[in-house]
């Protein structure tokens, strides 16, 4: 036997999270607040916060993780079917894009390899796939733009050294940086990373486009092949 929760709609209005954050604002809600939000209503037995929390709870209560989940992996909370899932799925997405479109907007001068890690490392958190990235440089080590050259599986992405010449020698680059995740969460840099490099540095530096660095990301940190005096 089991007792039927009351529905949000019938709570004090202070404590209905569309009510809440019309009163008191968004910063006042809580993770389980906002996502039941999104998923707008619960099951006979569950309110939508209920599933809110379960939710959370399958990612550890960790929002970093939480954003890491597919819209399948969503789906194994009953009471979570399809259509909400891809809401949360959405909503998460649109708060990526939007921290890519302010990171894009700064243009930062690159002194050390802690500056690439900075400015780059809002591209590659949450990803459980590898994607590869290229900073086309300034002659004053600005950073012109910030460009995806490949996205792949789990375990690796395939890279062409054509087109991240060409995209710079377009861009009237004069230097570049590479870096790619390793969603594994190893900074060991592999073979192929380091066959890549080797090919990519020694191209450039035949057309005077040299490589500054190429940084491996994961969320324990980076590795930087300069700073390991490996360029």
């Amino acid at each position: 036997m089991y007792t039927i929760k009351p529905a949000i709609k019938v709570w004090a209005e202070d404590d209905r999270p569309r009510e809440k954050m019309i009163l008191k604002g968004d910063k006042a809600l809580s993770d389980s607040e906002l996502i039941a939000i999104l998923i707008g209503s619960g099951t006979k037995r569950k309110s939508a916060i209920d599933l809110a929390q379960e939710l959370l709870e399958i990612s550890g209560n960790n929002l970093s993780e939480f954003s890491k989940r597919s819209i399948k992996e969503f789906q194994k909370v009953k009471g979570i079917g399809k259509a909400k899932a891809v809401t949360i799925a959405a909503a998460l997405e649109l708060g990526r894009r939007r921290k890519e479109v302010m990171i894009t907007r700064r243009r930062p001068r690159i002194r050390e390899s802690r500056t690439v890690y900075e400015h780059l490392k809002p591209y590659f958190e949450d990803l459980t796939i590898e994607m590869f990235y290229v900073l086309l440089m300034s002659r004053g080590n600005m950073v012109m733009e910030t460009i995806c050259i490949s996205q792949g599986g789990t375990s690796s992405t395939i890279v062409d050294g054509k087109v991240i010449y060409k995209r710079a020698i377009e861009s009237g680059a004069h230097a570049i940086i590479l870096s790619h995740n390793h969603p594994s969460g190893s900074l060991i840099p592999s073979e192929a990373d380091r066959k890549l490099t080797k090919k990519l540095v020694e191209f450039g530096k035949l057309i005077e486009l040299p490589v500054l660095d190429h940084l491996i990301f994961s969320d324990n940190g980076y590795y930087s092949f300069a700073d390991d005096g490996q360029l």
